[in-house]
């Protein structure tokens, strides 16, 4: 079916949403829009949908979130009569439409017989996540789009688990979301219906009381300096409440909020980009920073699963750490603790995605524990925890990624910026208390272990041309052009999307472990790597570097030539296509 088709389908319902109809007859000139807005069915990704709001089939408003809470419950519904009376647990956080987008999940489910639970206010991944497994549902959903930009909004699921639902569970949602092909006959159940009927119930405070005291878990024992002075900012999310909570519980006392963003905001009024990733997103805290003179400066986005540090440097200065780096400073403060305190098990594990640090695993190899490799995506990092629990065969310690993601304790599964937040602010405070501060903390872990250094690079590519450049890139690097033309000496190759790695000095070809996935990473004969992947929330097409020397000046030369010939190949490719 053409757009163009479908489009008039939107103009000639009747019974369209008034302010969906009134920006739809606005821009119905607008073909360049139009088109983009239906010329596909916005998709149900790794674990749900993520989009532009707006009209059309591929935008994020009452009617995909209607599509995507059915696909839901018809598959809860082939689980059996237990799924269906466990139910499922609904959050939003601060986006345009998140309250009103849960409460029409609600409607759906509670349509189709299943009970759920929907938080009374706004309130962040990780305690939806934690809520999962406290309330026993089958499912969760959270209404975010995490740190994209205001005009997105998006919808993840969770299992049973509290982790992102598992691939298989996603693919049978996708499969039952994909079978409903009329938009506007999903049918809801009001209100005060479900309230009636006992579908419905709305969660105040009490979980994020229950969630705050298994922060004692996750504590550090030995000396810290509990007078650090720290700066934080929510970015007009939903993690002020939560972090701050969880400061006061670890000690912290010394804390100054920016009062600015600390009120949820749907326009991020005082940010362009509410992603603790980017520096600028630290400007209001800075100015606070600075009159303060506060150690360091933490940030969480809206939905307080990432978290960014900066750190005051011994000029008054603020640099802000990778998430490379926060990730290695947590691995080694958390292990150092546990073997300081004779609880670090022999089994331990330490789980990072491919595209992160190697500086990690060389600290956790100094500890004598494992360190595995997993998939970009947190949900991978939740499945290992619960393949541990099954098997008794590894126990998880910390799992983490390069995109500011961390999880130190298990009651929740998904990255969670209150537990990183409260762990690297005991970090520092152990820092202080010996005289140091976080980044001097850090150069002696590049001393020790050598000085690995990564870097991003990130190309957006909107609409369908966008797309098919995607494309483009991903099948020209597959190709043996790419291996032949390429300067610099290649070691192997993994090709996730053909499930094999390649020895370009034996010809060796090996199967790899993990799942099939859209990804391609070049190991060099110098022990640099780069990968390329799509991302499967945003358009965009994203290029990871990692690189290791004896020295910062080494390292700041083998990744700037790296980033150089790579990204060059990538504006060849991109421009032709």
């Amino acid at each position: 079916m053409s757009w163009k088709t479908e489009a008039a389908k939107w103009l000639t319902n009747q019974n369209l949403e008034t302010t969906l109809k009134q920006q739809l007859l606005l821009e119905k000139n607008n073909n360049g829009l139009m088109e983009d807005s239906f010329y596909r069915n916005l998709s149900f990704g790794t674990a749900g949908l993520r989009g532009e709001l707006g009209f059309g089939t591929n935008r994020m408003n009452i009617y995909t979130v209607r599509k995507a809470a059915l696909g839901l419950a018809l598959y809860i519904r082939s689980c059996g009569d237990d799924a269906v009376n466990r139910g499922v647990v609904i959050a939003y956080d601060s986006r345009h439409q998140s309250p009103e987008f849960g409460l029409e999940v609600a409607k759906v489910l509670g349509h189709n017989g299943i009970r759920t639970f929907l938080f009374d206010e706004l309130q962040s991944t990780p305690l939806l996540s934690f809520a999962v497994r406290e309330l026993n549902t089958f499912s969760g959903i959270v209404i975010t789009a995490s740190h994209n930009p205001s005009e997105y909004n998006g919808l993840k699921v969770y299992g049973e688990d509290g982790g992102q639902v598992a691939s298989e569970a996603a693919n049978e949602v996708t499969s039952h979301t994909e079978g409903i092909t009329d938009l506007f006959s999903v049918e809801v159940k009001e209100e005060a219906e479900l309230l009636e009927e006992g579908l419905l119930t709305y969660l105040g405070h009490e979980m994020s009381d229950r969630y705050v005291k298994h922060l004692d878990e996750i504590l550090l024992e030995g000396k810290l300096d509990k007078s650090l002075s720290i700066v934080y900012t929510p970015l007009h999310g939903a993690g002020g409440k939560l972090v701050l909570r969880g400061l006061e519980v670890a000690g912290f006392e010394n804390v100054t909020v920016v009062s600015e963003q600390a009120i949820p905001d749907p326009d991020f009024t005082t940010v362009k980009y509410p992603n603790p990733e980017e520096s600028q997103a630290f400007e209001m805290a800075l100015t606070y920073g600075h009159k303060v003179e506060a150690d360091i400066l933490l940030a969480t986005d809206p939905d307080a699963d990432r978290m960014g540090v900066a750190v005051r440097d011994l000029d008054g200065e603020y640099v802000f750490l990778t998430g490379n780096q926060i990730g290695a400073l947590l691995v080694n403060a958390l292990l150092e603790d546990k073997l300081n305190r004779n609880v670090l098990p022999d089994n331990g594990v330490v789980v990072k995605t491919i595209v992160t640090s190697e500086l990690g695993r060389a600290i956790a190899t100094k500890y004598g524990v494992k360190t595995l490799d997993i998939l970009t995506g947190f949900k991978f990092i939740s499945e290992k925890i619960l393949e541990f629990e099954k098997t008794a065969e590894s126990t998880f310690l910390i799992g983490y990624e390069e995109s500011y993601g961390y999880l130190i304790g298990d009651f929740v599964r998904d990255k969670d910026a209150v537990q990183a937040a409260v762990m690297i602010a005991e970090v520092a405070a152990n820092y202080k208390a010996n005289g140091q501060t976080l980044l001097e903390g850090l150069n002696a872990l590049y001393e020790e272990h050598g000085f690995y250094q990564e870097d991003l690079e990130s190309i957006t590519l909107k609409g369908k041309s966008g797309m098919a450049k995607i494309k483009e890139t991903m099948s020209y690097f597959q190709s043996d052009t790419f291996v032949s033309e390429f300067p610099k000496p290649l070691s192997v190759v993994e090709d996730y999307a053909l499930g094999h790695s390649i020895n370009f000095a034996s010809g060796e070809k090996l199967p790899l472990e993990l799942p099939i996935a859209d990804v391609l990473k070049f190991k060099l004969m110098d022990g640099s790597w780069f990968a390329i992947r799509p991302s499967g929330t945003e358009p965009k097409i994203k290029f990871y570097f990692g690189v290791k020397a004896k020295t910062k000046t080494e390292s700041d030369e083998l990744l700037s030539a790296l980033k150089d010939t790579v990204m060059a190949i990538v504006e060849k490719v991109t421009s032709n296509s």
